[in-house]
């Protein structure tokens, strides 16, 4: 069962989130890119403030929250203009798959520090041949003695400059059957045979892209995550968080652009009363907060659920969530910008450089056709295409 209202707690840590989000602001932000830097003040300050790790054990320097708690953080930092895009990967996806399957060693080693901010991990599954196809990944993980030799290529995978490790999904043969199978394992960056290469994106955001190339990397026994045998369930235990996390992101970025919109709509005077006194810019605003709402409600089902260890209900509002939010966010976006009229566009308002990023909740981790999909075949029971 899952509540609407949000407890003391989380308004709590909402209320604070956003205190802290505040402080530092849009303009942080754009300062911090033109300079090319990531945005290491915001991120240091919001892991010593335990915001970081609120999703990971207590025992391990964590919070002891969930998924619900860590998207609270990540949609009020992006509601008041920095979101922290390695939110939705180190401590979500890394953080939760390691807090699950992890050995008490690789725990003890990786967990307190992605709690604290002072370690970052990357998570590279995305290949060049293998978008939205998962089954169809390259990279293979072969045993060298004690040893694991890996070698593929990743593409599109985020901040791997600032990680300390990527958690790089690839296959190992079934000595049965022959067959591949998805395995998990931690891969320092500066492994010998580890390889980046930036990809030069139209879209500019702090957190840059990367290409990697795996030359039979070494790896030890205890780089494997979890069991091997185990591969698709330790997989999506670290998708349905990435799900919910982009949903975050996305209502975040939405809120913000629609609160500068709206803004603008109480001041801006034409003729004789603010502009949005006419209903053609104000209804379309109101619209787009009603989404942004309907958005966030399915967020935070997904949320409740996957800490609730309904992994399979998690699945689907998770897909769900990331969807109706993606969908919010540029809707928002558009009509904020398109409110603003020409002022949209100048960068002293900040705005227009949210409809490319905005693309980016319906694009990754996974197409919003990929999402209709998957709500297609498993929630509505219909046959496949492919």
């Amino acid at each position: 069962m899952t509540t609407l209202i949000e407890s003391e707690e989380h308004k709590a840590l909402r209320s604070a989130v956003s205190a802290l989000g505040n402080r530092y602001g849009r303009d942080y932000l754009t300062r911090t890119l033109a300079e090319g830097k990531p945005l290491t003040e915001l991120w240091s300050e919001a892991g010593k403030l335990g915001y970081l790790g609120v999703n990971l054990p207590e025992a391990y320097g964590g919070g002891g929250g969930g998924i619900t708690e860590l998207s609270i953080v990540l949609e009020e930092l992006g509601a008041a203009g920095s979101p922290l895009l390695m939110l939705v990967v180190s401590p979500a996806i890394c953080g939760t798959v390691i807090a699950r399957f992890g050995t008490e060693a690789q725990k003890r080693d990786w967990l307190p520090g992605l709690a604290d901010g002072t370690r970052m991990m990357a998570f590279g599954i995305t290949e060049p041949d293998a978008g939205s196809n998962s089954h169809r990944i390259t990279t293979t993980a072969r045993r060298d003695g004690a040893d694991w030799l890996l070698t593929g290529r990743k593409v599109f995978i985020s901040g791997v400059d600032m990680a300390d490790a990527v958690l790089i999904v690839g296959r190992t043969e079934d000595a049965r059957t022959g067959r591949l199978k998805p395995c998990l394992f931690i891969v320092p960056t500066d492994a010998p045979g580890f390889q980046k290469q930036p990809i030069d994106m139209e879209l500019k955001a702090a957190e840059k892209q990367f290409e990697l190339v795996l030359d039979d990397v070494r790896l030890p026994a205890d780089a494997l995550v979890g069991d091997e045998d185990a591969g698709l369930l330790q997989l999506f235990a670290g998708l349905n968080p990435e799900r919910v996390m982009t949903a975050a992101f996305a209502i975040g970025m939405g809120r913000y652009a629609l609160g500068r919109a709206i803004e603008y709509a109480r001041d801006r005077t034409v003729w004789k009363t603010p502009i949005g006194a006419h209903q053609a810019i104000a209804h379309p605003l109101a619209q787009a907060h009603i989404d942004l709402e309907l958005a966030r409600l399915m967020m935070q089902k997904a949320a409740r659920l996957y800490d609730a260890g309904d992994d399979i209900g998690a699945g689907e509002a998770a897909n769900m969530a990331k969807y109706a939010a993606g969908e919010a966010c540029v809707k928002a976006v558009d009509q904020a910008v398109h409110t603003l009229g020409g002022n949209g566009l100048t960068r002293e308002y900040g705005l227009a450089s949210l409809i490319t990023a905005a693309r980016v909740a319906r694009i990754a981790p996974v197409s919003r056709e990929m999402i209709l999909n998957y709500v297609s075949h498993q929630s509505l029971g219909l046959p496949k295409s492919y």
